[in-house]
């Protein structure tokens, strides 16, 4: 995929970001022409039987307007006893496990690659859905096979009504705006709080939904606190050397308050720190696999490998990213900080992009070879066979 594609149609990415990201949604028809599912059907199904796999199936009565939610993994008898209509499968982080779905992502990779959370797969017979419903985040609805009616209305939050008696969140005060129906290779873009409901006209009805990373600033907080203060040592105390008498003990004076809020602010207003926690929080996977018994190669492995010509592989549920710092380049790889000379900035941005390293992307071969070596042997690169 070309790094100048973006499925965006007659729309050029500035003029995306400027006037539809995190604004208003935005329907471009044949976004994806001649769009194959990254994962069929049956494997879909066969990938939400396994444990490690976050999946859902949602099946709705019409008539009782009851729904029902279910957590996988599941048995294969679960889907050969589907109702004929009105289910829904929902896959998460398709991509983590399937190559071929990490390389869809690809194509919005005109988003900063960190924002990215995961590629989810509904798969939905005739009717399929999951009702009205707000994200907290944005999303691009990619129609892969089958139709799909979308309804796009306002905007919503946590004090809109919802029912209380679902599973799963229904909005009832819905009321949509716009409605279309989705054919394969039609993509909607929905902002973060914009109601939308989708509803499978049809049998065989696949959508890919691209949802992006928006932590919220509580966890944010609570995140950089936690790194912060794991590495301070105990001795550092408050202290208030130039105590005052005061005239009631159970008083805390405005002084007390200021040094509470100078200790704190010290830690908040040192960028350095913010820098290398935020480029480590935005790259943890987001599923920690434990730590496997692996063969652990040797620099003279990897540079046979690479002199052969053959290239290394990005784990697909491995994140990569950088930063520009001073003289020096931090790279994030699943939440880990690496600092590497600024001259190496080329090949950093190489391996933070290409899913597929080869040896011609190597800048300075005896200082990559390395840096390369410990990627693998931690398992966020790994060779081809």
């Amino acid at each position: 995929m070309s790094n100048n594609f973006s499925p965006l149609g007659d729309l050029s990415v500035e003029e995306f970001l400027a006037e539809y990201w995190q604004k208003k949604p935005l329907l471009i028809p044949q976004a994806l022409p001649g769009v194959v599912p990254p994962i069929a059907a049956d494997e879909l199904a066969g990938l939400a039987c396994e444990e490690q796999v976050e999946s859902r199936l949602i099946i709705h009565d019409g008539s009782s307007e009851h729904w029902d939610l279910t957590h996988g993994p599941f048995a294969e008898e679960t889907f050969r006893t589907l109702p004929e209509n009105h289910w829904t499968l929902l896959v998460q982080a398709v991509d983590f496990w399937v190559p071929e779905a990490a390389k869809f992502l690809d194509q919005f990779s005109f988003i900063p690659s960190w924002r990215v959370d995961d590629l989810m797969i509904s798969l939905s017979g005739d009717g399929g859905g999951v009702g009205p419903h707000f994200d907290n985040y944005d999303v691009f609805l990619v129609q892969v096979s089958g139709r799909r009616q979308w309804e796009v209305g306002g905007v919503y939050d946590g004090r809109s009504p919802r029912r209380p008696d679902t599973p799963v969140m229904i909005l009832t005060d819905w009321k949509p705006k716009e409605r279309w129906i989705l054919e394969p290779g039609d993509l909607l873009y929905v902002p973060p709080k914009v109601g939308h409901n989708g509803i499978a006209v049809g049998k065989d009805c696949m959508t890919c939904s691209v949802g992006f990373r928006a932590p919220s600033h509580g966890d944010m907080l609570k995140e950089f606190s936690h790194f912060v203060s794991s590495d301070l040592s105990e001795e550092l105390r408050y202290a208030d050397p130039d105590l005052k008498p005061q005239p009631h003990p159970g008083r805390i004076s405005p002084e007390a308050i200021n040094q509470a809020h100078q200790i704190l602010r010290q830690y908040i207003e040192d960028k350095d720190k913010v820098a290398e926690w935020f480029g480590r929080s935005v790259t943890i996977p987001k599923y920690q696999e434990e730590e496997p018994t692996r063969e652990m190669y040797s620099l003279k492995d990897l540079q046979t490998h690479l002199s052969g010509g053959e290239a290394l592989l990005r784990n697909e549920g491995s994140r990569f990213a950088f930063q520009e710092h001073g003289e020096e380049i931090l790279v994030f790889v699943d939440g880990r900080c690496f600092r590497r000379p600024r001259s190496q900035a080329d090949f950093v941005a190489s391996i933070c992009a290409q899913r597929v390293i080869r040896f011609t992307h190597l800048s300075n071969t005896k200082e990559d070879l390395p840096f390369l070596l410990e990627l693998v042997n931690h398992g966020s690169l790994y060779f081809p066979d």
